[in-house]
């Protein structure tokens, strides 16, 4: 059986959190094991609990993004998923930046927000595709890059390797393990890929990855 995983979900709207909480319960193997209203009560439940996940409203009282970087900095083993209206990619690429590595927009089926908890539990991340072209394109513009398709194809073959098994989800370990390296040379490849696509962190790498082999597959479709 596979393992559980644990939730916290915050949000000041207490009917839909009510309704998230009630769409994760239709899977067996999340369970929601707090709920909070504010910022203050997501580091809280966070630090005190160290759930999996914590899905965390990105406008509660005290900043949801105030939240999320609190969280990933304090409980680095627990994902922080935003819940959001907003379309907006100032608040998408703020997410992300605060370490939030899923991003769920309101309105979301019980069946989509299941599949997004169990992606990011599984080390990927989440995001819905124009969401995260918004914020390649943000990337694009705050660093002044060359077209992500570019940089791609300057990676080295071991870097492309590196990649891709972070892409999927895999820790540093898990990479160096599968590539028969150690972590310092996995650690030091992501460094290279990071500078190469004009990126931050190992989300926005994958998303560049994610968005550049869904454009393969609809070339190859067409």
């Amino acid at each position: 059986m596979a393992r559980s995983v644990s939730v916290i979900v915050v949000d000041d709207h207490s009917i839909f959190r009510a309704g998230v909480v009630q769409s994760l319960a239709l899977d067996p193997q999340i369970r929601v094991i707090a709920e909070g209203s504010s910022a203050d009560e997501a580091e809280a439940l966070a630090e005190r609990l160290r759930p999996d996940i914590a899905l965390i409203d990105v406008s509660m009282p005290g900043g949801g993004i105030e939240a999320a970087r609190a969280i990933t900095q304090s409980v680095p083993e627990t994902k922080v998923v935003m819940l959001t209206v907003s379309e907006n990619d100032d608040d998408v690429f703020d997410a992300v930046e605060a370490g939030a590595i899923g991003y769920i927009l309101k309105g979301t089926s019980a069946r989509e927000m299941i599949s997004a908890v169990q992606n990011v539990a599984s080390g990927q991340t989440h995001m819905a595709p124009k969401l995260a072209l918004a914020l390649l394109a943000r990337a694009r513009r705050r660093d002044q890059v060359d077209p992500q398709w570019t940089a791609l194809e300057s990676l080295t073959p071991r870097e492309r390797s590196v990649l891709s098994l972070v892409a999927r989800g895999l820790s540093n370990r898990e990479v160096a393990t599968t590539l028969q390296v150690g972590e310092k040379a996995v650690k030091s490849h992501l460094t290279g890929i990071f500078g190469k696509l004009k990126v931050r962190n190992r989300t926005e790498a994958t998303l560049i990855a994610k968005a550049y082999e869904k454009q393969i597959a609809e070339w190859q479709a067409g």
